[in-house]
């Protein structure tokens, strides 16, 4: 199942899904340019991870299928294709972030530059 997040709920949702030491993963799969452009500030309750979606195949087998792991994309729907991509490949515990960067930079962080 593909848990649908906001971004202001993505803090509760980090705080359900922390185990012992384990943090969660929220991995951001825009392209290099729209991180630098805009991106999430890193935090010590979870792990970011840039990496572009066309990228994720390839790094499948260095990401844990049983850890708890959040998509992030610009409004949501790549970051969706992603969450449903590896749902097929055996990953259980996966939230969409729903709007996206573009959510989270008005719904959080206005400092977060829109694009």
């Amino acid at each position: 199942m593909i848990e649908q997040i906001t971004p202001a709920g993505f803090p509760d949702w980090v705080a359900k899904n922390q185990t012992g030491d384990s943090r969660p993963l929220l991995i951001d799969v825009r392209e290099p340019w729209e991180w630098t452009l805009a991106s999430v500030k890193p935090d010590a309750a979870f792990e970011l991870l840039q990496l572009s979606m066309g990228d994720i195949p390839a790094a499948l087998n260095q990401l844990d299928p049983d850890r708890p792991t959040a998509l992030l994309c610009h409004h949501g729907m790549r970051s969706q294709s992603v969450a449903q991509f590896l749902l097929a490949n055996g990953f259980e515990h996966l939230a969409n972030v729903t709007g996206g960067i573009d959510a989270w930079s008005t719904s959080v962080d206005p400092s977060i530059a829109r694009y």
